[in-house]
């Protein structure tokens, strides 16, 4: 009789179950402090019904978004690599802790025309702060899911902002920055830079690069050299050209 519940067991996760029970346990608190409390109630056991039910949704919903992005890295990570599990493991946290903020609110009579509006302009001053950083995250974010590379394969990179062209071996692929394995040692490019750039698979090895040895002792002495042959020339042909023409 137990037999299916063990292989249930088996196949069922620890974060897969927290994040059940934690999500379970955030609704029914979103139920009663809804039905039963009321933070502008004149009683205080409304009032304290609403505190500590939102009290309980911020924590299970805290628990449950974190439990449920461990999961959904797990499975992504298994089927299409850090890729695809990093983008989505981030996508369920942000949503979660937006869900979990939009309740706690609701349960604390925080308006939420007045916490969009804050928002807005705090999400303004910080944006413009933090644009590089976005920047980036964003950037990240779109060659994480258009996957023009992945982890483990060799490419090469043209970009007229970073230089190049870089050879190397993708090692890791965040959502700040890509590290890059090349000859002369690991590459961190920027994903601002890396998606304004062409990136394309590379076999056999890189061409080996020549370069610009500045003109030393000896070359200045074969130039000066040349020079003054070509002086003394002129001087010895003068006379003759006035003798032909005269």
């Amino acid at each position: 009789m137990n037999e299916p519940w063990k292989v249930l067991e088996q196949r069922v996760r620890p974060d897969f179950r927290k994040s059940v029970f934690f999500g379970l346990i955030a609704l029914a608190g979103l139920v009663v402090g809804t039905r039963l409390g009321d933070i502008d109630a004149p009683e205080l056991r409304e009032r304290l019904i609403a505190w500590c039910s939102a009290l309980v949704v911020a924590v299970a919903g805290i628990v449950a978004t974190r439990t449920a992005s461990r999961e959904v890295h797990r499975i992504a990570f298994a089927r299409g690599g850090d890729a695809a599990a990093t983008p989505l493991r981030l996508l369920v946290q942000l949503s979660g802790y937006l869900i979990t903020v939009f309740v706690v609110c609701d349960l604390v009579g925080i308006g939420l025309r007045n916490l969009l509006v804050g928002g807005a302009v705090t999400g303004v001053i910080l944006g413009l702060a933090a644009q590089p950083v976005l920047s980036n995250l964003f950037a990240g974010l779109v060659l994480l899911f258009a996957r023009p590379y992945v982890p483990g394969q060799r490419v090469r990179v043209f970009s007229g902002a970073i230089g190049g062209p870089h050879y190397g071996t993708i090692v890791s692929a965040g959502l700040l920055y890509t590290v890059l394995d090349t000859a002369d040692g690991p590459l961190n490019i920027p994903n601002s830079a890396l998606l304004a750039s062409a990136v394309g698979p590379f076999h056999g090895e890189p061409p080996e690069e020549t370069p610009d040895v500045p003109p030393g002792p000896a070359d200045d002495d074969e130039a000066a050299a040349v020079a003054t042959a070509a002086a003394l020339a002129e001087v010895t042909d003068e006379p003759e050209r006035k003798q032909n023409g005269d």
